[in-house]
């Protein structure tokens, strides 16, 4: 019986590793020594039955569409503990970005999309759409009730744009139009410690949803506006209660 001879060699089909290789030098996945420490701190292990392990084997071995169809690269906080323990400094974090980013936009996570599209759209740069107006009545309101009902904190502040404050602190979007209270004991804490700080009336909001859609040009633009307010008011310290 003759025998056919198998031929290696020849252009091999380029995939999502070559991509990644290319984008991201310090993604070189032939240093993974499949340890797991990436995996043991990570909050989304095991979400959709998937890990950053997981994940980045499925990386190596070619699985380029089982990890395009999975929802788990949507999971990722973008913490980097993974990259902080891996004892060969693989970049993970921004690997999902990368990924992220070859998702077309219209077909990314709608409250994700939708989200950052609202902060766009308002100079807050709020998710829930508030405007500047909305929330100084909201926070003005807030205060003078707890004024009143605890007499104890009678002197308590709320500082909209107060130029030259220490602090410029930011505040999540959902509590001035959900929980109102939720605001409060941020004062408190800053109110006891004799803390010189303020709300700005304008991009306010602390979340960046756009970040985690891999939006560039979205997250860059929120981030420089609360980096250009707290410079016109004079702050010393940005403190992003996210």
């Amino acid at each position: 019986m003759a025998e056919t001879a198998i031929k290696l060699g020849g252009k091999r089909k380029p995939n999502l590793l070559d991509e990644l290789r290319e984008m991201l030098p310090q993604g070189n996945l032939n240093l993974c020594l499949t340890c797991g420490l990436c995996s043991s701190g990570c909050p989304s292990s095991s979400f959709d039955d998937m890990d950053p392990r997981k994940f980045l084997r499925m990386l190596s071995l070619g699985m380029d569409e089982e990890i395009l169809a999975s929802r788990w690269p949507w999971f990722c906080s973008m913490c980097q503990r993974c990259s902080r323990v891996c004892p060969m400094q693989i970049d993970i974090p921004q690997m999902i970005y990368k990924l992220r980013q070859k998702v077309p936009r219209s077909e990314r996570p709608k409250g994700i999309l939708h989200s950052c599209d609202a902060a766009l759209a308002n100079e807050s740069l709020s998710a829930m759409g508030t405007s500047p107006e909305d929330f100084e009545w909201i926070v003005n309101d807030v205060l003078e009730e707890t004024q009143t009902d605890q007499p104890e904190f009678k002197d308590l502040e709320a500082p909209l744009d107060k130029e030259g404050a220490h602090f410029l602190v930011n505040q999540n979007s959902r509590e001035p139009m959900t929980e109102p209270d939720e605001m409060v004991p941020l004062w408190k804490i800053l109110h006891q410690v004799g803390a010189s700080w303020t709300y700005p009336k304008t991009a306010w909001a602390a979340e960046n949803y756009c970040l985690f859609m891999a939006d560039d040009e979205g997250w860059e633009h929120i981030t420089r506006k609360a980096a250009e307010v707290t410079d016109k008011l004079g702050c010393k310290i940005f403190l992003n209660t996210e």
